[in-house]
């Protein structure tokens, strides 16, 4: 059979592990030196024959332990997107704190399955206390909070419309058109009507239009937004809210992106009435610089997740449950999972909520130094004035598309696009680095410009 390689776990796991990760650090200096931009050059093709000249990729017998993390290391580095550079800054993708990815090595080791008490002892605790911080946090004050770690957004975003679709088994969904896509394809996966899309007063969900539009739905469930991915814009949360409780509709947020403003005595008050949902859906993937995926799903009423209870009798039979051993399988709608609330814990512990929201204050403080900046510029247009720190702007003239695809292929700059009324492109950029400032995007202005006039970016 040849060398078997070692175990992470066990009373000599942690020097087996301390031979190997040298290795890995060395592959991700060596692949991030060779790359030496925000992202590889050249586009797909060049990508695509890195990894076909390893074919085969899975040999017939291994390369053995150390050419294997070593080789793809360096690969995995020199062809990623690195949201670690301040020029890659197209999405909702953070770079991680450190602190957060050591910890995953701990996790990683030990690999406890969080669908059962004897394979998770103490992780399934942490987890419990943790989730207890984050209820509070989302509702202070409420006798009865609760949640649940998710794999992002859009795992969140099905919850909130299974826990209405418990209820009341003929709701019907209702969002803004800023809404994410999720909450269309959470209403598909649940057999629920596709959702109703109300009008917005610009980029937030009009509270007119809803209150309207609830006066003909029936049952209903309204998804708003704490944070667009388009434009990191607000819905008006205690107005709709209120236009929720007077037609008895249950209401979800996704504040995936914006909740953990709550942190800032700053910005908390963006979020005023974000209490009042029913539900809501965090990311500390986002603001939170957690490695993915790091979601979180908060309720009002721990009762409402009794929706998701099931019994297994090899996880959680009931004399076991009745001695005392704690039920972790209706925790989530996965069996299997990762200890994700480990990095999250040690993470918040390190910095607090406060340290959190100090690094959700810079990334909105830069944005807006950097919207300031491209209003000066005579070669940009802004959007308009970022709420977090989302920034949408675009040359006065050239292709807006092609610039970003030109700066893509080079390697130069990961940007983002966004399609705004009435359907024009505007690049994007998604500032969730926690120590960059506006002096480092001034390049990457420049660059958008010279891009734009010389001509290489080519209408497609």
């Amino acid at each position: 059979m040849g060398d078997i390689p070692g175990l992470a776990g066990g009373r000599q796991g942690h020097e087996r592990l301390a031979k190997l990760i040298p290795l890995v650090l060395r592959g991700l200096a060596a692949g991030t030196a060779e790359r030496a931009a925000p992202g590889p050059a050249g586009g797909p093709a060049p990508v695509a024959a890195s990894v076909a000249a390893l074919e085969p990729l899975v040999p017939e017998h291994g390369v053995g332990v150390e050419k294997a993390l070593s080789e793809l290391s360096t690969l995995l580095a020199a062809g990623s997107a690195d949201p670690a550079d301040p020029w890659c800054a197209a999405h909702l993708h953070c770079p991680p704190l450190a602190v957060g990815v050591a910890a995953d090595v701990v996790a990683g080791a030990l690999n406890p399955s969080m669908d059962s008490w004897d394979q998770a002892p103490v992780a399934s605790e942490l987890e419990r206390a943790f989730l207890g911080a984050v209820a509070r946090l989302c509702y202070p004050g409420e006798p009865a909070p609760d949640a649940l770690v998710t794999t992002g957004g859009t795992e969140s975003n099905l919850l909130g419309l299974l826990l209405a679709r418990e209820q009341n088994p003929r709701v019907q969904p209702v969002c803004g058109r800023n809404a994410h896509h999720s909450v269309a394809r959470a209403a598909w996966l649940l057999g629920l009507p596709a959702p109703v899309v109300v009008e917005c007063d610009g980029e937030r969900l009009s509270p007119a239009a809803l209150d309207e539009v609830l006066h003909s739905t029936g049952p209903a469930v309204v998804a708003a937004t704490a944070g667009t991915t388009n434009t990191g814009e607000i819905d008006p949360l205690r107005d709709l809210a209120e236009i929720c409780r007077s037609h008895q509709a249950r209401l979800h947020v996704d504040a995936s992106y914006g909740g953990l403003a709550l942190c800032s005595p700053r910005l908390a008050h963006l979020l005023d009435g974000l209490a009042e949902a029913d539900s809501i859906a965090l990311d500390l993937h986002k603001f939170g610089w957690q490695p993915i995926a790091s979601g979180l799903f908060a309720v009002r009423d721990a009762a409402d997740l009794a929706a998701l209870d099931i019994t297994a009798e090899y996880l959680n039979a009931d004399d076991d449950t009745e001695a005392g051993l704690p039920d972790l399988l209706g925790r989530s709608l996965r069996t299997s999972r990762r200890p994700d609330a480990f990095r999250m814990a040690v993470t918040l512990r390190a910095l607090g909520w406060a340290g959190i929201g100090a690094l959700v204050e810079h990334c909105c403080d830069t944005a807006r130094e950097v919207a300031n900046d491209i209003e000066q510029h005579a070669g940009l247009e802004l959007w308009g004035p970022p709420t977090l720190s989302t920034v949408l702007f675009r040359p006065v003239s050239g292709d807006v598309a092609a610039v970003r695809r030109t700066l893509l292929e080079a390697g130069t700059a990961i940007i983002g696009r966004a399609t705004m009324p009435p359907g024009e492109v505007w690049l994007k950029l998604t500032l969730l680095h926690p120590h960059t400032t506006a002096a480092d995007y001034r390049g990457l202005l420049d660059t958008v410009v010279a891009t734009a006039r010389s001509g290489a970016a080519v209408a497609s």
